[in-house]
């Protein structure tokens, strides 16, 4: 669908709906074109990339926030890239929402944040109510209107494709290699050497390469293809670790960081991993914990895995990752344009094809991020 101006808005939008009951019930609707408010813009969306969470969301398991009450209904997905239509009224207010930073213009090109009223520092309770694609709806949508303070200005070299993968994945990565440093330093600011691992090649796996390569920092990654490690190493991977052929990959961590451990992991893996990621961080170092793809629970009995020893075994510091806050993205962001970074994009679908991008998503044969390309 072409471009359209303010005064030409289509009167109806399609957009992509779950009663989170399975991926195979995800469903096209039409609904009226949204209205502007106060201190809002309406966003044509060009390209929106899928997460892990989304399927979760979609197939009703997205449920371990108990503060978050689930809509029946929701359109799906949180991350996209696109074009301010019309900005509504603005408001003076001494409110932090009501930043004159957070202003906009038409014709700017923006990205959404994960949970909208989440500015700075710690997340809270009430944020999480406000998460795009679940519980608040998502931007799986021809156009949708935020708050100012829900979307951020992008930088111009970026495809609309690979900036649509910013929020999320490349968000978390961020906060996975930074949350835990002094005010005001990054990782590789201070010139200290270090190692970051990224489990698997998805979404925040090859953020996190990305990220730590142009630092300066060696990057260990882990899979089950060597396909995929080839262009892992392609990415700036320093050592690459295929965890069929090599089950005991913590061992080898440490063989290769001479037995020191990796200061950093990004623990995507969650149950069948956590054990082994405790083993092969180095001393005070720390497991960034932001996903389950393992499973969310592990074994029985003395199989389970016993953080709280495991933990001090270490001196290490877990911690749970959920995105992060809008000024921490603007940080990414200015870092990104510095080092010309462009996310990974595995594949590109129709926004008719959305039911199957997600099918494709799931099947977590993608390298990198999946996209559907909504406005053509």
């Amino acid at each position: 669908m072409a471009p359209q101006q303010a005064g030409q808005l289509p009167a109806k939008v399609k957009q992509w709906v779950t009663k989170q009951d399975g991926l195979d019930k995800l469903r096209l609707q039409e609904v009226e074109m949204p209205s502007v408010g106060e201190d809002e813009v309406l966003v044509e969306i060009s390209a929106v990339s899928l997460n892990y969470r989304d399927t979760e969301v979609a197939m009703g398991l997205y449920n371990h926030h108990k503060s978050v009450e689930q809509p029946p209904a929701t359109v799906v997905c949180s991350d996209m890239c696109g074009r301010v239509v019309v900005v509504g009224p603005v408001t003076d207010s001494s409110s932090p929402f009501k930043n004159p930073a957070f202003r906009l213009q038409k014709g700017d090109r923006v990205i959404s944040t994960f949970a909208s009223t989440h500015l700075s520092g710690q997340i809270q309770a009430e944020d999480l109510g406000k998460t795009i694609g679940g519980p608040a709806p998502g931007v799986l949508t021809q156009y949708r209107v935020f708050p100012t303070y829900g979307v951020v200005k992008i930088p111009d070299y970026m495809t609309d494709e690979e900036a649509s993968c910013l929020p999320i994945a490349h968000m978390t990565a961020w906060m996975s290699l930074n949350c835990m440093r002094p005010r005001g330093e990054i990782i590789g600011s201070t010139g200290s050497k270090e190692t970051v691992l990224c489990q698997g090649t998805g979404g925040v796996s090859i953020a996190g390469l990305q990220i730590a390569h142009a630092a300066g920092a060696d990057a260990i990654v882990t899979s089950s293809s060597d396909a995929k490690l080839a262009r892992a190493k392609e990415l700036g991977a320093t050592e690459t670790i295929n965890y069929n052929t090599t089950p005991a990959w913590d061992d080898e961590v440490l063989k290769r960081t001479h037995n020191k451990g990796a200061d950093i992991i990004i623990e995507v893996g969650g149950a069948q991993t956590l054990r082994k990621s405790f083993e092969c961080v180095r001393f005070g170092g720390l497991i960034a914990a932001i996903g389950y793809l393992s499973g969310k629970q592990d074994g029985e009995g003395e199989d389970r895995t016993n953080t709280n020893l495991l933990a001090l075994k270490r001196n290490v510091t877990l911690k749970g990752i959920i995105n992060g806050p809008r000024d921490k993205l603007e940080e990414m962001l200015r870092f990104y344009e510095k080092h010309q970074i462009r996310p990974v994009v595995d594949r590109v679908f129709g926004f008719e094809e959305g039911r199957e991008a997600f099918e494709y998503m799931y099947g977590g044969k993608h390298f990198g991020k999946v996209v559907v390309r909504v406005r053509e």
